[in-house]
């Protein structure tokens, strides 16, 4: 065994960060709320909660998240955004200057701030960030798979990179944090709307206009946040909106295509046993954006869609008769 990794939080990403550390040997312990996730992963080799079906390393073990006393060098924070803080306050200081990898992605409602600026509030630690196309069957099923890790600090990006990379998983390094950060957040909501617009049957031309249009928002958000423009470009930009507006795997596509069927939000949540971020962050993009400034009509009208019930066929409609513009103006 190379050494220790902690990973926090239990849902289908952390287990398959998880596992896939574990199988490049290290010494891998989940620590996760539920008790099933706990159990499945100790006595079957399995997450039958968040990741059913996948069989994982028999190194991996799993702990409760209460049990967490430390002791660990190298975490990987696998907690949802709106859920980052409060985890924190209750255990921040037993990872105050360590090495902390985030596979976490959103913004949270409360402040606008990303994710990596809510830990920076909290503790004091050596920061990356992980991003990308990547679902986490997918990577626990030993798919070939490649994504970006960000960090102000090279090392610790690279120190990051050689844990997780192997024979089928590659990881780039890059400094632009906030680059990678607000591609992994936004691209969550741009999914919602290719979900809506292929429930509705809108057609092929009508997603990729989404996803397009959708890359635009993205950019501008992220260079007036101080992001750089080839971010938006590679693999935790375009790499990440392409797989996530089109992959069946896609949690946040999933809810646009039941919101096409006529479900309401509250009935969508209610049946899902993972968080669909890009629910939470069409709200925190409202606001930010607002702020800001920052024009993105795609996720204001999954804003107005989501928490304002419109019609997605209205949505639609005032989409495709705003002014007509320059497209790179």
């Amino acid at each position: 065994m190379q050494g220790k990794i902690a990973v926090i939080g239990g849902g289908s990403w952390g287990t398959a960060l998880g596992n896939l550390m574990s199988e490049n040997d290290y010494n891998v312990t989940i620590y996760a709320l539920e008790q099933e996730v706990v159990r499945g992963i100790n006595l079957y080799n399995e997450n039958p909660l968040f990741l059913k079906g996948s069989i994982l390393d028999k190194n991996l073990k799993a702990e409760f998240l209460e049990k967490f006393k430390g002791g660990y060098d190298k975490v990987l924070w696998a907690v949802p955004t709106q859920f980052t803080r409060e985890t924190l306050k209750k255990m921040g200081s037993l990872l105050a200057g360590k090495s902390i990898i985030v596979a976490t992605k959103g913004i949270e409602i409360n402040t606008g701030e990303l994710i990596i600026e809510i830990i920076s509030d909290m503790i004091d630690a050596n920061l990356s960030i992980l991003s990308g196309p990547s679902f986490a069957k997918e990577v626990a099923n030993r798919k070939p798979t490649a994504v970006s890790i960000a960090s102000k600090d090279k090392r610790e990006a690279e120190k990051w990179q050689e844990i997780l990379s192997n024979s089928y998983f590659r990881a780039y390094t890059t400094d632009d944090v906030v680059g990678v950060e607000v591609g992994g957040a936004i691209k969550n909501v741009i999914a919602i709307a290719t979900g809506i617009c292929d429930g509705l049957q809108l057609g092929h031309n009508a997603r990729a206009g989404i996803i397009t249009r959708g890359l635009a928002e993205i950019t501008r958000l992220g260079i007036s946040l101080g992001g750089k423009k080839e971010t938006f470009m590679g693999l935790s930009g375009m790499g990440d909106l392409v797989l996530t507006c089109t992959g069946d795997l896609s949690r946040n596509r999933s809810v646009g295509l039941k919101i096409a069927e006529g479900y309401t939000l509250e009935e969508i949540l209610k049946n899902m046993k993972m968080v669909a971020e890009g629910v939470f962050t069409a709200k925190a993009v409202k606001n930010l954006s607002e702020k800001l400034n920052i024009e993105m009509p795609i996720s204001n009208e999954i804003y107005e869609i989501l928490y304002n019930n419109k019609n997605p066929k209205q949505s639609l409609l005032d989409l495709m008769n705003r002014p007509l513009k320059e497209e790179h103006a």
